[in-house]
């Protein structure tokens, strides 16, 4: 459903989940949420992010009795705010806890993206894991997530900074730039305890795109396509970090931004 509202951005639904925002501030996103089914849906995503299920869970994995379980859940309370109304929003929230109590007790494998615990997936099963959760998180995005205009270089440069510092990389504008595609937004989130850098992008035919990276000692691979939530996918790694550009642009130019990004991080190709 279309909105007058301006889209809140990741930093404004974090906030909303934590309490942070006035009375005001939490109305504004709450009555987004409600008339707006992308923001609702990045909001759950971001909600389930946000929950401390490893330090909840981890010491219940051996055994997970019923009785255990049921206790632990019990003493997680459900966030609130006194500057906020926003409690029914998350009463799924609990449910969610609800459902991966039980999954525990019935001994069914819970998705790492999600609660960041179970048994150490091999290199290739790791590397798909990531891919795939970034897809879901990128599906969430339309092009008025990035309404407004490209931020300038200097701008970019400020953005780009903390995940050059997390992340061990030069990411300078003229690095991450892509051809026919506006640079958005850099910002540093997190996937199984490790720092993951996103820069958005704007096309102007078929809407947002991202070029996240990550940590990896899995090895250099080759480029490779795949397809993922409707859209294309080109993903390669060097000695030290997983790539990934995904977006709904067709497969042969796909391909050749993908050659760009990469020639961005290795200028002798």
């Amino acid at each position: 459903m279309t909105t007058k509202h301006t889209i809140p951005s990741d930093e404004d639904l974090t906030a909303f989940i934590d309490g942070e925002l006035t009375a005001e501030e939490a109305a504004r996103i709450e009555t987004i949420v409600k008339e707006d089914e992308s923001t609702a849906e990045r909001l759950e995503f971001l909600a389930r992010a946000n929950l401390p299920f490893e330090q909840a869970f981890a010491p219940l994995l051996s055994e997970a009795p019923r009785e255990k379980l049921e206790t632990m859940l019990a003493a997680i309370p459900a966030q609130q705010s006194a500057k906020s109304a926003s409690a029914p929003l998350f009463a799924s929230r609990r449910h969610f806890l609800g459902a991966l109590a039980a999954s525990l007790v019935a001994g069914i494998a819970i998705d790492r993206a999600v609660i960041g615990i179970g048994a150490r997936f091999s290199a290739k099963d790791e590397n798909s894991e990531w891919r795939a959760v970034v897809a879901d998180y990128i599906s969430l995005y339309t092009a008025e997530t990035f309404a407004g205009p490209a931020p300038g270089r200097d701008d970019q440069a400020a953005q780009l900074g903390p995940l050059d510092e997390k992340l061990g990389l030069s990411l300078s504008p003229e690095a991450v730039s892509l051809p026919g595609v506006d640079f958005k937004r850099a910002q540093l989130l997190q996937y199984d305890g490790k720092p993951l850098a996103q820069i958005a992008y704007l096309d102007p035919e078929t809407g947002p795109m991202a070029l996240c990276i990550v940590r990896s000692d899995a090895g250099v691979k080759a480029p490779d396509l795949e397809s993922r939530k409707g859209m294309n996918v080109v993903y390669w790694s060097n000695a030290t970090h997983a790539f990934m550009l995904i977006g709904r642009i067709p497969v042969d130019r796909m391909k050749e931004l993908g050659e760009d990004a990469r020639r961005g991080f290795q200028p002798d190709l």
